[in-house]
């Protein structure tokens, strides 16, 4: 009797062991897949999601690949449908993908992220005076005008809200409706070559194509820059730690807040997402975004 109860006793012990050990396969094999919002150019975006893959990949352990996506909405699509795991996204499609994911997080966001403004730039021909006040933005009708993509909080959401409380209404462009460029650089060379007349577009992408020298500024100019507001976050799926493991996602949280300039490979990340560093972020901070996003008409 002791001798079949020791044998069963090794039995379930071996299946036990067995078990674990499948678990820690699965966990093993499962791909965190990472992607972003097509903000800018894809060669841009190759070079730094590939880095961040790799760097997070030896952080937390699993393989990570960085999934591009063709469009603002497609990027939401993804994450609802479980296609990409954790994706960087603006304010507006953050909180679409959260509406349509109710149990994603926000794992974190850009120290300037927090206070986050629009520029509108206009090219020289236009002879368009600098705006001072919001309220002169009605300077804008019958010009040509462009937003980035239809989806983007600092290309078209806050800029559209921005106009709207100036008492201007789409229609009142020239041609009764303004462009939509797709991306913040496809707005500046659209302005440049005098395609359209203004364009707005996010602060950030404007400051690093000056720096750069890819934008011609004895073409195109800035006209105003709008009041602050929070924009980009980190959304992550809300199964992370059943695929991944419990505590998995605190893991991911924790290896974004310490990325910082005195790690040459942090450094590189940060530098390319234009960041001191990554901090925490208050999903309450983006309900003026959704009730902008209902206003225009772009949340139901």
């Amino acid at each position: 009797m002791i001798s079949r109860n020791r044998i069963v006793i090794s039995l379930l012990a071996l299946c036990v062991c067995q078990l674990n050990i499948e678990n820690q396969k699965v966990f093993a094999q499962d791909i965190l897949k990472i992607g972003a919002i097509p903000d800018q150019h894809p060669e841009k975006l190759n070079r730094l999601y590939n880095l961040l893959s790799n760097e997070l990949s030896k952080e937390l352990k699993v393989k990570v690949r960085y999934i591009p996506v063709t469009s603002y909405p497609a990027a939401v699509t993804a994450f609802r449908t479980g296609s990409l795991d954790l994706v960087w996204f603006g304010g507006l499609t953050g909180v679409q993908a959260r509406i349509q994911r109710p149990n994603s997080m926000i794992i974190a966001q850009r120290d300037i992220d927090r206070n986050f403004k629009s520029v509108f730039i206009a090219n020289k021909n236009s002879k368009l005076p600098i705006i001072n006040n919001v309220k002169d933005l009605v300077r804008l009708k019958d010009r040509r005008f462009t937003f980035g993509s239809e989806s983007s909080t600092s290309g078209r959401l806050m800029p559209q809200y921005f106009i709207k409380k100036s008492g201007l209404k789409l229609s009142d462009f020239k041609g009764g409706r303004p462009g939509f460029s797709g991306s913040h650089d496809a707005t500046i060379a659209l302005v440049e070559s005098g395609a359209y007349e203004a364009g707005a577009l996010n602060k950030q992408v404007w400051t690093n194509n000056i720096k750069t020298g890819k934008t011609d500024t004895t073409k195109v100019y800035v006209i105003w820059t709008s009041p602050p507001y929070v924009d980009y976050h980190w959304l992550a799926q809300g199964n992370l730690d059943k695929r991944f493991g419990y505590g998995f996602t605190n893991k991911l949280k924790s290896v974004f807040l310490k990325f910082n300039n005195s790690n040459k490979d942090h450094k590189k990340i940060l530098q390319i997402f234009g960041a001191k560093r990554f901090v925490p972020a208050n999903p309450k901070s983006y309900k003026s975004i959704e009730d902008i996003g209902r206003e225009i008409g772009k949340i139901k």
